[in-house]
């Protein structure tokens, strides 16, 4: 899979999962709802477990149409802030 990848969310799912994914495209089902940047949080979280490395939504923060990528980590980011 080469990034960035477009992701398509859908929020308010009963559970938080893949419903299908391509080389270019990731279509994601959600708990959480588009709130107080809750369904964000939960996208991040649950593919930086997926890939088994951080990832960052580049584009798209307020629509279900986002563009993630890799997220490099600098050497001065505090350990703390990994999300493994």
């Amino acid at each position: 899979m080469n990034f960035p990848i477009k992701l398509k969310v859908k929020t308010k799912q009963k559970e938080t999962k893949i419903i299908s994914q391509s080389d270019s495209e990731i279509v994601l089902a959600v708990k959480s709802a588009p709130e107080k940047n809750k369904a964000n949080l939960e996208v991040i979280k649950f593919l930086s477990k997926h890939f088994g490395f951080r990832i960052k939504i580049i584009s798209g923060l307020k629509s279900k149409n986002k563009i993630i990528s890799k997220e490099e980590r600098s050497s001065q980011e505090p350990s703390f802030l990994s999300m493994k």
